[in-house]
């Protein structure tokens, strides 16, 4: 008897699909999801961000880039942070369309614990060195993906900049995802290019308040999962 997947493959319905790798021991990258829910964010802006990187993931063309790598197959976290980072989905391989949905669902039920301050530098301190060093496998490219609507205001030790320029020096790329919304609306983009992005190939993609951060994280997975450069656009800012 032909299995449904086999008559899809008949059909031509799989075509555009690659192949996912059959057991990972290698991933193209590794991509930390490092996402604001400080008190600035109530739990319509936090649902809005966790569907829209829920959606992202069950997105074919998203799907097909995570299996067109070298290595088929991408490792991915979700850090939630305010004043405490929290690890809200654990590592996980991509390598299949299914592993692709079942991240969704994950993260789509990650627990939030929201505190009034947004201490972006010690969410990255902890990235750097608690989160990184857990990879259960070796990759090609590691990315720091780094969302929020307001820049640090817990009066770090460490500065945001010397955080990232460490995370920079072990050949981790930073890209940043501003929300323009709320007090910090119109410069926010701008403090995220200065202070947060950096490394190799990396870049800015700001969303035009959260309504618009499902647009803007589909669009950065497919350019840093990737690794094509962006294209020029008043909207991205790269270096």
């Amino acid at each position: 008897m032909k299995t449904f997947a086999s008559l899809l493959l008949a059909s031509g319905l799989m075509a555009s699909l690659p192949t996912p790798a059959q057991s990972a021991d290698r991933v193209d990258v590794a991509l930390v999801l490092a996402v604001d829910v400080s008190g600035s964010v109530d739990n319509d802006r936090f649902a809005l961000q966790m569907e829209g990187i829920a959606r992202a993931f069950e997105d074919r063309e998203v799907q097909n880039v995570i299996l067109s790598g070298r290595y088929g197959a991408l490792l991915v976290t979700l850090v939630n942070w305010s004043q405490k980072p929290q690890i809200a989905v654990p590592w996980r391989v991509i390598a299949s369309p299914g592993d692709a949905l079942a991240f969704a669902a994950d993260v789509r039920r990650a627990p939030r614990r929201a505190e009034d301050f947004t201490c972006m530098s010690q969410m990255m301190q902890t990235v750097a060195e608690k989160v990184l060093p857990l990879m259960p496998l070796p990759a090609d490219r590691m990315v720091v993906d780094v969302s929020g609507d307001g820049r640090d205001n817990c009066n770090p030790r460490t500065t945001v900049d010397s955080v990232r320029d460490g995370l920079v020096a072990d050949r981790v790329t930073v890209n940043g995802l501003p929300i323009r919304a709320g007090r910090e609306a119109e410069s926010i983009a701008q403090w995220y290019e200065q202070h947060v992005i950096g490394g190799a190939a990396s870049f800015l993609l700001p969303a035009n308040g959260y309504e618009d951060f499902g647009r803007a994280i589909r669009q950065k997975f497919i350019i840093e999962i990737s690794g094509r450069p962006p294209r020029p656009a008043p909207s991205i800012a790269s270096r």
